[in-house]
């Protein structure tokens, strides 16, 4: 059902290309309502405006709180123009219909983003905004909402193609963009005042999220998917592309996991490589080159088609050695002129420059089928004052801060994750494995594989406690002299008199890491 747009209500916080629009509306002879800044713009620009205040006959009060919240504009916006009780109690007060809405609201997120003024971000929560494009959203079989000015264009065409008015498909199409925004804002109102009260887990969660673009495909080339950005800032990621194919789906995966790590990494220059979201090989180094080489060592084969990610300024001693070798996507906090122009030799290499990133430690979200889960993140870093170490031989101060490094790493690998580290540097790592004996054979394995000569004196963490002593037997008949474990196992005591006999050092922490 087509209808003609007779009346128009535009009041817009953002008044870009609202030129384009006017034009067309006076072309199609439509009447314009309009209050404050956008009844000045729209009289300065030389188009024809009735004030919202001679409208109704009312004057805004309350510093502008109250404007459009008149019945002679919402009972305008609600009524069914088929309902015949409708049309008469209409006439009766000769009230007009309103057949158009073009609303965008107060910058509520742009003065969150800008202010820590309670006062002022409670002043920019719009109230006669949403509440007009939920009463024009909900008689989208009458009345077009518009509620962003990239569908302006969109507007234009359909006003052009019917003759000044628009169809029920698009009308309705309106509609379910208009009740996405009104609940998105106010999801992003709740949020505010939930991290204001320090309220992690309201009794209602509403989780809002702004499309960043369609991804190719999600996991597999049979299914669809798309990166949403969940932040007041929603425009963008906070990091920049700056060659390479599009992003896929797990290319995101896998670079959100090497943020993830790399920012727990400080100090000296760090670099993670990543495949399918687990980590295969981290190093911290003085010398980035070394950081790069080391890391990469732990596990070239997984490594093939892999994320690197970096914390320092990409080198062209690094670039070269990054393109003797398949890789996806790398993460670098800025690139030199000579390193970039190596990288760009390698056409679909996806260079993302994370310099601009900032860690937010937002909460992490499971779904499954109509349910999710949050928790916050696990920011714990278990220090070295908290180690205890639990055997007669006792590590030295130096050793105690490769042993944190080794710990640290653990978290982030998926559990039950055993991880083996000598000289700041991961040399096999074994992880998602039901079975702790089975991640110490794959880390074992890993490690006599590609790093032999490093396993002697290697130290291990685990990320839970061993049950039995059988993972702990693995990895001391392969060389390990230290271990680092949360302890509290019922058989605590038979795991330390093994570590006591076999002479090597086991320290515990009292924390669990536990990543599924």
């Amino acid at each position: 059902m087509n209808l003609k747009i007779k009346n128009a209500l535009v009041s817009v916080s953002d008044k870009e290309n609202l030129i384009s629009l006017l034009k067309t509306l006076k072309k199609f002879n439509i009447k314009i309502i309009s209050s404050g800044g956008t009844f000045k713009t729209i009289k300065k620009l030389g188009y024809d405006c009735t004030e919202l205040s001679k409208y109704t006959g009312f004057k805004e009060m309350l510093g502008g709180r109250v404007k459009t919240l008149h019945p002679k504009i919402h009972a305008g916006i609600l009524h069914d123009r088929q309902n015949k009780t409708h049309k008469h109690q209409m006439s009766k007060q000769k009230f007009p219909p309103i057949d158009l809405i073009v609303v965008n609201f107060y910058p509520f997120q742009k003065v969150v983003m800008g202010s820590k003024n309670s006062k002022n971000i409670i002043e920019n929560i719009d109230i006669g905004g949403p509440t007009m494009v939920r009463a024009a959203a909900k008689n989208f079989k009458n009345v077009t909402i518009i509620t962003n000015k990239d569908d302006y264009r969109t507007l234009i065409k359909e006003l052009e193609l019917n003759r000044g008015g628009t169809s029920i498909k698009f009308r309705e199409f309106m509609s379910s963009k208009a009740f996405g925004l009104t609940a998105y804002y106010d999801a992003m109102i709740a949020n505010w005042f939930n991290n204001k009260l320090n309220i992690q887990f309201p009794d209602r969660k509403t989780i809002f999220g702004r499309k960043l673009t369609n991804l190719r495909y999600g996991e597999n080339p049979h299914q669809e998917s798309s990166i949403y950005i969940n932040d007041y800032d929603d425009k963008r990621l906070g990091f920049e592309k700056i060659h390479g194919k599009e992003l896929s789906y797990n290319n995101y995966n896998d670079l959100f996991a090497g943020l993830d790590i790399l920012q727990s990494l400080k100090g000296k220059a760090a670099t993670v490589v990543i495949k399918h979201a687990n980590p295969c090989g981290i190093s911290t180094n003085k010398k980035p080159l070394n950081s790069f080489k080391n890391a990469y060592a732990c596990d070239p084969i997984s490594a093939f088609g892999g994320v690197i990610a970096c914390n320092y300024k990409m080198t062209k001693a690094v670039a070269n050695e990054i393109t003797k070798n398949f890789l996806e996507v790398i993460l670098s906090k800025g690139f030199d002129k000579e390193s970039l122009k190596i990288l760009k030799r390698k056409k679909n290499l996806r260079i993302i420059d994370i310099s601009q990133f900032k860690y937010k430690e937002h909460a992490v979200i499971k779904s499954f089928d109509g349910s999710f889960l949050i928790q916050n993140k696990n920011k714990k870093f278990v220090k070295k004052k908290e180690f205890k170490c639990v055997t007669k031989l006792k590590p030295s101060k130096k050793e105690l801060n490769e042993i944190a490094f080794a710990f640290n790493i653990c978290k982030y690998v998926k559990s039950n994750a055993i991880v083996l580290c000598s000289n700041y540097s991961t040399i096999g790592i074994g992880g998602g494995q039901p079975s702790r004996v089975d991640s110490c054979k794959i880390a074992i394995q890993k490690a006599k594989k590609f790093q032999l000569n490093k396993i002697s004196n290697a130290i291990a963490a685990s990320d839970a406690f061993f049950p039995f002593v059988d993972g702990l037997k693995l990895l001391v008949n392969a060389g390990i002299k230290t271990v680092i474990q949360p302890g509290g196992s019922v058989r605590d005591k038979e795991i330390i008199n093994y570590a006591n006999k076999a002479k090597i050092k086991m320290l515990f922490t009292g924390t669990r890491h536990f990543y599924h």
